[in-house]
């Protein structure tokens, strides 16, 4: 009986980490349903993308407020976990502050994280209050209306409940530290700057109920870790994980650099050879041809669908886009949670069909993007520059209006206008081209 505690802690923690990794598994998944790219060139631009905007926070700190306060949360976030490999020794082995033989190293080490704790405290409610009280505009938009506005403050409450729970099981620990001649195998261990404060909430408790306190704030906190770790899955904060390979394999091209669509290219190079056969019949081995643009998240490329699951839904692509700020329907923001929505409907469809796509007659284009909100888009690439991942919604819109054009020639009258002239006369305008420069004689 004196490992029935070890035990369930070990069926609680391989349940909490099991569960985990299937949601990983399933996130791989659905993100390998995109088209191939090649992503691993030049790896040292790329480590040093990810660890200036990843790990640096280099773009946060873009908006001072919300940077600063973020990489609180941040820091807090990866330090204080630290705790919790303590945590995961003590409840496999049963010890307590397993790492206490560090002595004042130990003591740092617990200051800094109760110091942070209460440093994450503030950072929640700076945040809680811009969402809540102050409304930012970008934080009021439909785009965030039910579930994704709901999940903001489900995940702010929830870091709340953590760090006072970490505060609480270290004052009622610091507590029973102190019992004159020693009580059970509290041993006095840790610097707590922060909870000897709250430590005098458990006087003229007794020992016996201030351990089972102690016990129930441990316990708590380490299934709130678990918790908060399985529904990161469901919740926009899943880019605590992905923001590290989404920088990693963001596009390294300038911005404004469009990829050529490589069946248009070989259709091209197939026109301009000379020695080639129009009428020679097509080898049977030869596979369907690409579709041209993407309609569906199964057209768009795997580096796309990592981002709309790295998505933070902060709002900066929509805040800075100058065709929503003159009222157009593009929101940025709306594009990227669009994009995961559809890409969670086809893989819950594969889930329910045992690992195959039924077509379900719905698509990316049109039942979730209307193609007002595509052309609305000026292509300046502001949404990519204001990402703090290195997210392009950009790349999306483009794919998009490819198949538009090239698959059902759905492109405004303006464009289709366009395009005819420049087939014809060589240039947007509508003149020939001995007439284009008459304007130098009027």
């Amino acid at each position: 009986m004196d490992y029935l505690d070890n035990i369930v802690f070990a069926i609680i923690l391989g349940l909490g980490f099991g569960y985990f990794y299937l949601n990983i598994k399933k996130l791989v998944r659905n993100i390998n349903l995109g088209i191939a790219v090649d992503r691993n060139d030049n790896p040292k631009a790329r480590w040093s993308n990810m660890s200036m905007i990843a790990l640096g926070q280099s773009k946060m700190v873009k908006r001072p407020v919300a940077g600063f306060f973020h990489i609180i949360v941040y820091v807090g976030f990866v330090i204080i976990n630290i705790e919790l490999l303590e945590i995961i020794i003590d409840g496999l082995f049963g010890t307590h502050r397993i790492f206490a033989f560090l002595g004042s190293i130990y003591d740092v080490l617990i200051a800094s994280f109760e110091i942070l704790a209460v440093l994450v405290l503030v950072a929640v409610f700076v945040f809680w209050t811009r969402r809540n009280i102050i409304q930012l505009k970008r934080f009021t938009s439909s785009d965030l209306n039910g579930s994704p506005k709901n999940d903001a403050n489900y995940i702010l409450y929830f870091e709340v409940v953590l760090m006072t729970l970490f505060l609480l099981m270290n004052a009622s620990d610091l507590h029973l530290q102190n019992v004159p001649g020693g009580f059970s195998h509290f041993i006095k261990a840790g610097s707590f700057p922060i909870s000897q404060f709250i430590e005098p909430l458990f006087n003229g408790l007794s020992n016996e109920l201030v351990m089972l306190l102690s016990e129930l704030f441990w316990w708590l906190h380490i299934i709130g870790i678990l918790i908060f770790m399985n529904y990161l899955y469901y919740s926009k904060h899943l880019h605590i994980l992905l923001a590290f390979p989404n920088t990693y394999f963001a596009n390294l091209n300038p911005e404004g650099q469009f990829d050529n669509l490589a069946s248009v290219t070989n259709e091209v190079k197939l026109m301009m050879d000379p020695n080639a056969d129009p009428f020679a019949a097509a080898p049977e081995t030869v596979a369907a041809p690409a579709k041209f643009g993407a309609s569906d998240v199964q057209d768009l490329n795997w580096v796309q669908l990592l981002n709309a699951y790295t998505c933070t839904e902060c709002g900066r692509c929509t805040s800075s886009c100058p065709a929503n700020q003159t009222g157009k329907k593009l929101s940025p923001r709306k594009i990227m949670m669009d994009t995961r929505d559809r890409l969670e409907e086809v893989g819950k469809n594969i889930d329910a069909n045992k690992g195959i796509f039924i077509p379900d007659n719905k698509s990316l284009l049109n039942d979730y993007i209307t193609p007002e909100e595509l052309w609305a888009c000026t292509s300046c690439n502001a949404c990519v520059e204001e990402c703090p991942v290195s997210i392009s919604p950009l790349s999306i819109i483009m794919d998009m209006r490819r198949y538009l054009v090239m698959e059902q020639s759905a492109a405004p009258m303006a464009l289709n206008s366009m395009m005819t002239n420049i087939e014809n006369n060589g240039a947007p305008w509508q003149y020939s081209q001995q007439d284009r420069l008459n304007w130098k004689n009027e």
